[in-house]
């Protein structure tokens, strides 16, 4: 029997969930409780009907839950008193850090806190070489002296980051070992287990991350735990989504929950990949507009990873997808700054207060401005759940247009036209800056506002095709509850070319292997769904950084096509390559990959041809870029496969609102998906 999935995304504003049974797909929203996410999922599961009486309504429910209990976290410095005990010497490594400034000509940028304050950064006496051999071991005197100043200092963390550890880990060992046993144990990070890679900066900069967000992510999954009975269910029943793009259990996810940072907007490039895949598209941009920010990812046919993410000006070194995050969302709060400017976000109303429509708060905001133009009917916000309050977005949005010296409806254009171009910035950082041309992709719109943007946005990248799939507003929990459960492992190598066999890289990857398939296990994957993926690392010999490429067959040839792979790798990323210049490897990577056995549903409308004849909700006045024009309203439900809708337009659905400019055309595919084209 195929069991029931509920994949859940807790934005800042809306919690989005998405059921896939017997019955086909269900979607539905409900606002976030940011001081306590589960209450939102209890009340969403309710409404469902797939918690009843404080019980699951079916036993063999699986629930996937993106998060961004460890993203705020760090984005919001809320996390717990953590210390860090390194090499003595080395205490004051995070406050150095690279020497690098993100904006190289501003003189009065702030550099963030580091994590671990240096009154919390303790050293051990010890010292490992770069070989690996052992100069110093620490005595039973220096392990104690730390332990005592971890304790005294009342961390509630402690992040373990001793040198060159990922060849010698028996140091970290120890000191973990002792700090265990006090009363009560803070939570700890040791680096060889979170990150056994080379960087001194960056693999203590992840596992600090780690050790900060860990006791706030460990005790509200425990309380979500609880909330759904989970404990004695057994491996696989409740499950968190990662960074990297596939889930792990809940015990996975509170050891290590840096690997999470991202886990809402990965679901999402998730969803969008199977549904433009399954409508025959498959080199997408995906465009997230959520409440708060919007996400965007390019897919060349496959998801791209990167392991040199930063957020919140903290690195993190361990996989995730490459998405490049904005403050541009439906909430970002929009004002005019002191040189008559008017700016947007990255500041967001969230849910509570609101944008000034949902009549709480005054901020102005995208979504008022949305509103304000006629793009959103206020009646049919959230399926009619929610009427939005048009007079308070025109009050809000004509305090901004006194400051402006325009009238509202220009303000309304500017807000519109401002998010925009950033999101349009964003785009182009995915794609013509790393040598893929935007013009040869479709774009996914989705999230609550993306929909309503997404051909604007298009239309100035020269974009001429948008996907709006079946349930737009909800796709990152659709992407949630499809993903597969992923494992990635990694280990630090640094092999000069000739250095490179196929008995020297066996050797290594057995060792990932093995973990791979034991965690695995212990996840409740069977053998026959596992996928192993083996990576190399490569750079130029004096190069800083590396890219990561498929390790070839292990033959004798292993050294010379690793080369090869490397230079096309290279060629595509920054246009150019020397294959006369030697390589070496870096990092050996194993990605572990459970395959979800959820089958992704036949979303096609039930019928095909043109649209009913209660599709027509309204007709009003909508204001575009080139001015107001007379504008229907379409229920999507009654949109059959093959009804082609021509703009203006605006499409309604419960948890989100399609715009069709003048100049573009829609039609329905056979998977229910909107595809909008220029022309």
């Amino acid at each position: 029997m195929t069991p029931i999935v509920v994949g859940v995304d807790t934005g800042g504003t809306f919690t989005d969930l998405v059921l896939l049974g017997p019955d086909g797909l269900r979607v539905h929203k409900v606002p976030s409780t940011p001081d306590d996410p589960s209450r939102s999922i209890l009340q969403g599961l309710t409404d469902l009907g797939a918690w009843r009486d404080g019980a699951w309504a079916q036993r063999d429910t699986i629930l996937v839950h993106g998060t961004t209990v460890a993203t705020n976290a760090l984005l919001e410095r809320k996390g717990a008193r953590t210390a860090l005990v390194t090499t003595a010497g080395f205490e004051d490594l995070l406050e150095l850090a690279r020497q690098t400034r993100p904006s190289l000509y501003d003189f009065m940028q702030d550099k963030p806190p580091p994590l671990a304050p240096p009154e919390l950064c303790f050293g051990l006496d010890e010292r490992v070489l770069a070989d690996g051999s052992v100069e110093r071991a620490p005595s039973p005197d220096a392990v104690r002296r730390v332990v005592d100043a971890v304790r005294e200092s009342g961390a509630e963390a402690v992040a373990i980051s001793l040198l060159f550890s990922f060849l010698q880990p028996a140091h970290e060992e120890l000191v973990a070992k002792s700090l265990a046993a006090l009363d009560p144990p803070p939570f700890i990070s040791v680096s060889n287990r979170v990150l056994p890679q080379y960087r001194e900066y960056e693999r203590t900069s992840t596992v600090t991350a780690n050790a900060y967000v860990g006791p706030v992510m460990s005790g509200y999954l425990r309380r979500l735990e609880t909330a759904l009975g989970a404990e004695d269910a057994g491996p696989g029943r409740v499950r968190v989504m990662q960074s990297s793009g596939g889930s792990v259990s809940l015990a996975a996810a509170a050891q290590e929950p840096v690997r999470t940072v991202l886990s809402g907007p990965a679901g999402g490039v998730v969803g969008a990949l199977a549904m433009a895949r399954l409508a025959g598209y498959p080199d997408i941009i995906t465009l997230d507009m959520g409440g708060t920010s919007t996400d965007v990812s390019l897919c060349p046919g496959r998801l791209q990873e990167t392991v040199a993410a930063s957020l919140g000006g903290v690195p993190i070194g361990v996989p995730m997808l490459d998405v490049h995050t904005v403050g541009a969302g439906g909430g970002s709060i929009a004002r005019v700054d002191a040189g008559g400017a008017l700016t947007i976000g990255p500041e967001s109303a969230g849910a509570d207060p609101g944008p000034a429509c949902y009549g709480v708060g005054d901020a102005a905001t995208v979504t008022d401005a949305n509103l304000f133009l006629g793009r959103i009917r206020a009646e049919d916000f959230l399926g009619g759940r929610m009427r939005l309050d048009r007079d308070a977005a025109r009050a809000a949005l004509e305090r901004i247009a006194d400051a402006m010296g325009a009238d509202a409806a220009a303000a309304a254009l500017g807000v519109v036209r401002v998010v925009n171009a950033t999101m349009e910035r964003a785009v182009r950082a995915i794609s013509l800056e790393r040598g893929f041309d935007p013009r040869e992709f479709t774009l996914v719109a989705f999230g609550g506002a993306g929909p309503q943007h997404a051909c604007e946005l298009a239309e100035g990248l020269g974009i001429t095709r948008v996907l709006a799939p079946t349930t737009p507003g909800a796709l990152s929990a659709y992407g949630v509850a499809i993903a597969d459960i992923t494992k990635d492992y990694s280990q630090t190598v640094l092999y000069a070319q000739g250095q490179v066999t196929a008995e020297r890289l066996r050797q290594g990857f057995a060792v990932l292997r093995a973990r791979a398939l034991t965690e695995l296990r212990d996840e409740g994957v069977p053998r026959r769904r596992v996928r192993l993926q083996p990576l190399l690392d490569v750079r130029y010999v004096g190069q800083s950084y590396e890219l990561t490429v498929d390790c070839p067959r292990l033959g004798a040839s292993v050294a010379s096509s690793a080369a090869r792979a490397f230079h096309a790798a290279h060629l595509q990323r920054f246009g150019y390559a020397d294959a006369r210049a030697p390589i070496e490897v870096v990092n050996l990577r194993m990605k572990a990959v459970g395959l979800s056995a959820v089958e992704q549903p036949d979303t096609a409308p039930p019928d095909a041809g043109e649209r009913t004849a209660d599709a027509l909700v309204a007709e009003d006045t909508v204001v575009f870029a080139d001015g107001p024009s007379r504008t229907p309203f379409l229920r999507r439900a009654s949109l059959r496969a093959g009804a082609v809708v021509a703009g203006p337009a605006v499409v309604l659905q419960m948890d989100a609102t399609t715009v069709v400019p003048p100049g573009w055309t829609a039609e329905v595919d056979g998977y229910g998906n909107l595809v909008i084209t220029r022309g």
